[in-house]
């Protein structure tokens, strides 16, 4: 069950005694339905039970997931690009003929559109849907389902081209949501799973400055001088010797009111 973190005015809910758990409900009624997961790799699951199916019917099936209703032919020249057109949609009748053998009702869709299921479980929608709520400001820290989506790469394994604006989309919400959890954890006192957000976005860009900045932050706010020093210092050297550029003005005044003894080499 996902925990929730209080960070505002609003009390994380929990199971009552002779009550039904909506977070184990929700949790059952998802593990019956189709589901597909794309972060970490591949995978589609019916009832719980994964579904073996060819890379090519995979790729289908992601494709889907990831950009919602598609044209047969441009789904088709999208997954066969150095095949005929005839050959590609060919292809592809086959594919989805063998997909509804398998996984009958995953894919859906008329003559010329083709789509997911509603009932398919997507892990790519499921956790944007929690990091937009982050990013919105949901009073109540999803930390699991947030973390999780931070931390399985989308498909690592595939070479596709079409998959380059995903994973940059992806890679953008993951950066912004932890760097947000890291800002509001440690407003709530929680610096020790605040800096692992911040420490997680910098492991993602070692040379984002935001990221950087985040962890100066937890740093200044729990007391730790010397260690938001170091830290500054570190953000200075990567960026000079990977890019040949200073810190901003923001990032710098973070630590300008320091003591003497602290800055002076920084």
């Amino acid at each position: 069950m996902a925990r929730a973190v209080r960070v505002g005015n609003a009390t994380p809910t929990r199971g009552q005694p002779g009550h039904a758990d909506p977070v184990a409900s929700r949790a059952a009624e998802r593990a019956a339905r189709p589901q597909v997961r794309l972060l970490g790799g591949f995978e589609l699951t019916i009832s719980g039970a994964p579904v073996a199916i060819p890379t090519a019917l995979q790729r289908a099936v992601a494709y889907l997931a990831l950009r919602g209703r598609c044209g047969r032919s441009r789904l088709a020249g999208t997954l066969w690009p150095d095949a005929t057109e005839s050959r590609a949609m060919a292809n592809l009748r086959t594919g989805i003929w063998r997909i509804n053998q398998v996984a009958p009702g995953v894919i859906g869709g008329h003559v010329d559109v083709l789509a997911l299921a509603p009932e398919v479980d997507v892990d790519v929608t499921r956790l944007i849907a929690a990091a937009r709520a982050v990013l919105e400001g949901a009073t109540d820290v999803p930390l699991e389902r947030t973390l999780q989506h931070v931390e399985g790469d989308l498909l690592p394994d595939w070479t596709d081209d079409w998959l380059t604006v995903d994973r940059e989309r992806l890679r953008q919400l993951r950066l912004h949501v932890l760097e947000t959890l890291a800002g509001r954890l440690a407003a709530a006192g929680l610096f020790g799973i605040a800096m692992e957000a911040a420490l997680t976005a910098l492991r993602a860009d070692p040379l984002r400055e935001t990221a950087h900045r985040a962890v100066i932050r937890i740093h200044l706010a729990e007391g730790n001088l010397a260690e938001a020093v170091a830290a500054y210092r570190h953000c200075r050297a990567l960026l000079a010797r990977d890019v040949g550029v200073a810190p901003s003005a923001e990032t710098t005044q973070l630590v300008s009111t320091l003591p003497r003894a602290l800055t002076a080499s920084a």
